[in-house]
């Protein structure tokens, strides 16, 4: 099995295990797909050029957001504040990221359809076993 084979299991667990924490913890679990759009606004970057696209996408597209989301979840709360909406920006964040790696979608190095899972899109190639794309 590939390593990209693995990340995008992984990736999809993670989309499910997220399904199941935000039912669990009584939150809307339809917000997850109505949210799901927004963050691919991101690619918008890629109107002022490949690089400041790509800094856009994966600024949004990594897990550091929902990660400093669900921290600040965590400080108000111990701060005595029980506000429940971080933490459901953190879940429909790390949805959207889990799906997208899931999906293929990595994050984006020199144009859009180079990412770290491999080349997507109808060029993608077809990827070696250490997840590698061949040079054309």
């Amino acid at each position: 099995m590939s390593v990209i084979t693995i990340q995008r299991l992984e990736n999809g667990a993670v989309a499910v295990a997220v399904v199941v924490a935000t039912i669990a913890a009584d939150q809307p679990w339809w917000a997850l797909l109505a949210a799901f759009l927004l963050f691919d606004l991101s690619a918008l970057g890629y109107l002022r050029g490949p690089r400041a696209g790509a800094l856009a996408y994966n600024a949004v597209h990594s897990y550091t957001g929902p990660a400093v989301a669900l921290a600040a979840y965590a400080a108000l709360l111990l701060a005595g504040h029980d506000v429940g909406w971080p933490a459901l920006l953190a879940a429909c964040w790390a949805f959207h990221v889990a799906v997208d790696r899931a999906l293929g979608y990595g994050l984006k190095l020199e144009d859009f359809t180079h990412t770290h899972l491999g080349r997507i899109g109808r060029d993608r190639g077809v990827a070696d076993a250490g997840g590698a794309i061949p040079e054309r």
